[in-house]
């Protein structure tokens, strides 16, 4: 994929990701994509903030696997750290890996914390990334 110059834009910049943007990470465990982190973080030029941290910021990245817990709890969380433009990359393990997430649990978690699903970004080998909005409210239709 290339970005607007043409050239071929990194994992991180496919991502949204640019130098300065704070971003979090919840579900950090050794199965993680080490290089896409270390993508991450040379783009943004600083560490990853996990959840205990106070700042607010411009991207969570949830790393997700089945046997985690409640998603839309976990998806809550990770709405609580961002600023209002904020997205939530949601990571989960590809068909067919352990910790596999069914489609339809991920679109019910995602609606019922108050997201939406946008789009998703091919940049890691073993996971399935999709990008989660904040749901932009309508103006009320008049009957």
């Amino acid at each position: 994929m290339k970005d607007d110059a043409g050239q071929v834009a990194t994992p991180a910049a496919r991502l949204g990701l640019k130098p300065g943007d704070a971003v979090g990470e919840i579900g950090y465990d050794d199965d993680v994509d080490h290089d896409l982190r270390e993508a991450i973080i040379e783009e943004i030029g600083s560490d990853l903030l996990d959840e205990d941290a106070d700042d607010v910021v411009d991207a969570v990245l949830l790393w997700w696997r089945e046997e985690d817990g409640d998603l839309t709890d976990a998806l809550v969380d990770g709405i609580t750290m961002l600023a209002d433009h904020g997205v939530i990359w949601l990571l989960t393990p590809k068909t067919g890996r352990d910790g596999y997430v069914e489609s339809s649990e991920i679109a019910e978690a995602t609606r019922t914390a108050g997201l939406a699903q946008t789009t998703s970004v091919p940049v890691s080998n073993g996971w399935m990334i999709a990008r989660l909005a904040r749901q932009k409210s309508g103006k009320a239709r008049r009957a």
